[in-house]
C-alpha cells in the first residue's frame, strides 16, 4: 500500500484489522463478537467492525464501538432494537469507550447494483471483518474516481434541511449540540475530501489529512474545512458553528459537489 491508501493497482487498500485493535479495545469488540452471536445467530451473513478501532488509532474512553451487521433478510424493528440494546450494553459495561453504533443491512440491499459504489465500497474498503462470510469478495475493487465520488457524498444537499430540523429540536445546551457538531464536522470533512479525491488520487480516513487535501485545491475554504476536522476530533456545542454548516459551508459544499461530481443516484 502506497502513502496515500492505494494498492499497486491503484485501487483503494482495505483499512484496519483486527490485528491493529488496540489491547484496551480487545475485551470490548470479543464481548460484541459473542453478544452479536447470540442475539442474532442464523438470522446474520456478516458483521463488520470499521472506524477508529480496527485502523488502531481510538482513544481509551473518547471513541465509540462501530459496528456493521449484515442480515440475511431486511431488517426488522425488533433487529434495530435488539443492536440498541446491546450498543447501550456494550456502552454502559466497557469504560473504553464512548458510546457505539450498530448499522443493519441486508445482504440483498448490500450487493444490489444501487449500493455498489456506497455501501458496497464501504463493506469492502473501510470495514474489517470480525464475523460470518465477507461479502468483499462479491464487490468490484474500487478507485478514487467520480463516480465513487459522487455515489457516496453526493447527497449532500438533501441531508441540510434534515440537519436544520435537528439542531433546532436539540435542546439548548452545549452538552446536546456536541454530537451534532461532531457527527456535523465529520461528515462536511469527508464530503470535502471526497470532492477533491480523484484529483489527489488517494484515500485517507484521517480527518485532518482529508482537510488539508481538501484546502490544497480549494484554499479559501481551507481554513473551515481544518477547524471542521479538530471539531470531529474535539466537538464543542457551539451553535454557532451549528449554524455556519447549515447556512455557508454545507450549502456551498453541496453545490460545488453536484458541479464537479454530480448528485447521487435517488434511493427509494
Amino acid at each position: 500500500m502506497n502513502d496515500k491508501g492505494l494498492d499497486e493497482q491503484g485501487c483503494i487498500a482495505r483499512e484496519g484489522s483486527l490485528g491493529r485493535i488496540p489491547r484496551e479495545f480487545r475485551p470490548v469488540v470479543a464481548a460484541a463478537r459473542d453478544r452479536l452471536t447470540d442475539v442474532f445467530g442464523a438470522r446474520m451473513t456478516s458483521a463488520y467492525l470499521y472506524g477508529s478501532i480496527p485502523r488502531g488509532t481510538a482513544r481509551v474512553g473518547r471513541s465509540d464501538l462501530d459496528l456493521l451487521l449484515v442480515l440475511r433478510e431486511e431488517p426488522t424493528e425488533a433487529d434495530r432494537a435488539d443492536a440498541r440494546t446491546l450498543d447501550e450494553a456494550l456502552d454502559k459495561e466497557f469504560a473504553q469507550i464512548d458510546g457505539g453504533g450498530t448499522l443493519l443491512v441486508s445482504r440483498a440491499q448490500l450487493l444490489s447494483d444501487l449500493e455498489r459504489y456506497d455501501l458496497g465500497w464501504f463493506v469492502a474498503c473501510l470495514c474489517t471483518p470480525l464475523l460470518g462470510e465477507d461479502l468483499a469478495e462479491d464487490l468490484p475493487r474500487y478507485r478514487p474516481d467520480s463516480l465513487l465520488a459522487r455515489e457516496t457524498n453526493g447527497d449532500l444537499a438533501l441531508l441540510l434541511p434534515r440537519w436544520r430540523e435537528r439542531i433546532a429540536g436539540a435542546a439548548d445546551t452545549e452538552e446536546a449540540r456536541r454530537p451534532l457538531v461532531r457527527f456535523m464536522s465529520r461528515r462536511l470533512v469527508r464530503t470535502g475530501f471526497t470532492l477533491v479525491m480523484p484529483r489527489w488520487n488517494g484515500w485517507t480516513s484521517d480527518l485532518r489529512e482529508m482537510a488539508e487535501a481538501f484546502g490544497a485545491y480549494y484554499p479559501e475554504r481551507a481554513t473551515q474545512m481544518r477547524e471542521a476536522a479538530v471539531l470531529g476530533y474535539e466537538p464543542v456545542g457551539d451553535l454557532t458553528v451549528l449554524r455556519s454548516y447549515v447556512n455557508d459551508l454545507g450549502p456551498w459544499l453541496a453545490e460545488e459537489y453536484a458541479r464537479v461530481h454530480g448528485v447521487k443516484a435517488p434511493r427509494p
